[in-house]
């Protein structure tokens, strides 16, 4: 089975995630509680970190639609930055950068939550 790992760094109130390995139905639910903890913690400006990501299943995919509900309902968001092609191709055929902000560089993600919102 190949393995999979996040690691987390707090920057003032933004959470960085670090997803590293391959993201499938076996492994979704290790981010889903990573998820749940940045929520029971009341950090919700939440930037995913896909550099190290070699791999994401529609289980993968499924754990940010399950949670972005509750996080934007609590004044927050989730960024995404530092996607392989590979990776960005499967997220954006899923329509998912008009749901979310996807950079490539994780300091622009960390800006994008200190900008005024977009109309």
């Amino acid at each position: 089975m190949d393995q999979f790992s996040i690691s987390r760094i707090d920057k003032n109130e933004c959470s960085i995630l670090y997803l590293n390995g391959f993201l499938d139905a076996h492994t979704a639910p290790d981010l889903e509680n990573e998820l749940e903890k940045l929520i029971g913690e009341e950090r919700f400006s939440i930037v995913i970190n896909f550099q190290e990501l070699n791999y994401i299943s529609s289980a993968g995919l499924g754990v940010f639609m399950g949670y972005i509900e509750n996080i934007r309902e609590n004044a927050g968001d989730i960024k995404m930055c530092g996607m392989s092609p590979k990776i960005f191709r499967v997220f954006d055929l899923l329509g998912f950068p008009t749901l979310y902000d996807i950079v490539d560089e994780e300091e622009n993600a960390i800006a994008l939550f200190y900008k005024p919102e977009r109309k």
